[in-house]
C-alpha cells in the first residue's frame, strides 16, 4: 500500500512539473505597452511616433481570438503598407523601432498585438501555430479597410519573424518578408536554452509532454521552416551574428528551405532583437536594397 502512495506521489508530481514547464515556456511574463513604450524611448529618439496620424481598431483572428492594432499614416500620402509582427513577451510598441525606417521608405505602418499580448486577452503563446493564422487575418483585414493597397509586406522579429515565416503555408496575399531573428523550430531553441542553464536538453521532452496535456498542442510541431519548400514570396532575413538565444543558424536554414528568392544578412556584434540598434545604418540599408529589387520585380508584373 505504501509503495503504490509513493508511486501515486511520484506520478501527480511528474504531472505537475510537466503543467508547470509548458506553462513557464508558453505563457512567460508580458510587458505593458508602457513598459515596452519606455524600452524603445530609452533606447533610441522617438520623437518621430507623436506627430503621426494614429487609429487604433481590433481584428477578429483565427477562431474569433481579438486582436489590438494600430495604424500609423506616412505623412506622405503613400499606397504602400508594411504589417510588423512583435516578439515574444513584447507588444506592438516593441515594433517602432523599425517604423521610422518603414515611414522614410514610403509605407504606412500596420502594428498589432500578438494572441496573448498587449492589449489582448490573456492566452498561450503558439510559436507561430495560431499566431500565423492570426497574421493572416490580420492581411485580410489590412486588405479590407486600406482599398489603396498596391504593395503590402510583412515584417517580423524572433517570434513575429516565425509568424510570418509560418503564414506563408497559408498562401497569403502579400509582396515581400523582412524576418528578423526567426527560429526555423522552437525545439531547438528551448534545447539550448536549457543548455546554456547547465539543464539537460531532454527537459525539452517533458516540456512537449505538458504541452500536449495542457494546451493539446506539441512543441515539436512549432516549425516555421516547413513552411518554406514551397514558398515563392522574397524573403530577407536578418540575425544578429552574436545572436546566442536563437542561434544565426536558424535563418541560414531558412534561407536555404525556401523555394522563392531569399537574402540573408549578418549584423556583426548584434545579439538577439538587437541588429536595428547596433547598425541601424547598416539594417536600413540592407533593407532598402531589397526593397528596391522587390519593388522593381513588382513593377514589371503590373
Amino acid at each position: 500500500m505504501i509503495l503504490v502512495c509513493i508511486v501515486i506521489v511520484l506520478i501527480i508530481l511528474f504531472l505537475g512539473l510537466c503543467w508547470w514547464m509548458a506553462g513557464y515556456v508558453m505563457t512567460g511574463q508580458r510587458q505593458t505597452l508602457e513598459e515596452a513604450f519606455d524600452w524603445q524611448k530609452d533606447h533610441y529618439d522617438t520623437t518621430f511616433y507623436d506627430p503621426l496620424e494614429k487609429t487604433e481598431y481590433t481584428i477578429d483572428g483565427h477562431d474569433g481570438y481579438v486582436l489590438h492594432a494600430l495604424y500609423l499614416k506616412n505623412p506622405k500620402p503613400t499606397d504602400k503598407y508594411m504589417i510588423i509582427s512583435h516578439g515574444y513577451t513584447d507588444n506592438r510598441n516593441g515594433d517602432l523601432k523599425y517604423v521610422k525606417m518603414y515611414l522614410d521608405y514610403g509605407f504606412n505602418c500596420v502594428l498589432y498585438d500578438l494572441r496573448g499580448h498587449g492589449k489582448n486577452a490573456p492566452a498561450c503563446t503558439t510559436y507561430g501555430i495560431y499566431e500565423a493564422k492570426d497574421l493572416c487575418k490580420v492581411i485580410e483585414d489590412t486588405r479590407k479597410r486600406f482599398a489603396d493597397i498596391a504593395v503590402l509586406g510583412i515584417h517580423g522579429e524572433s517570434l513575429g519573424s516565425a509568424t510570418s515565416i509560418t503564414a506563408l503555408k497559408y498562401k497569403p496575399e502579400i509582396d515581400f518578408v523582412v524576418a528578423d531573428c526567426g527560429f526555423s523550430d522552437i525545439e531547438n531553441v528551448i534545447r539550448g536554452a536549457y543548455v546554456s542553464m547547465k539543464l539537460p536538453a531532454w527537459l525539452f521532452n517533458i516540456a512537449d509532454f505538458g504541452a500536449r496535456m495542457r494546451f493539446h498542442l506539441s512543441l515539436k510541431d512549432m516549425r516555421p521552416i516547413d513552411s518554406l519548400p514551397e514558398n515563392t514570396v522574397p524573403i530577407l532575413f536578418i540575425h544578429g551574428a552574436e545572436d546566442d538565444f536563437i542561434l544565426p543558424k536558424n535563418s541560414e536554414d531558412m534561407k536555404k528551405a525556401t523555394a522563392g528568392y531569399a537574402e540573408i544578412y549578418m549584423i556583426p556584434g548584434a545579439g538577439h532583437a538587437e541588429s536595428i540598434i547596433a547598425s541601424p545604418d547598416a539594417y536600413s540599408e540592407h533593407v532598402g536594397n531589397f526593397l528596391e529589387k522587390v519593388l522593381q520585380s513588382i513593377m514589371k508584373k503590373v
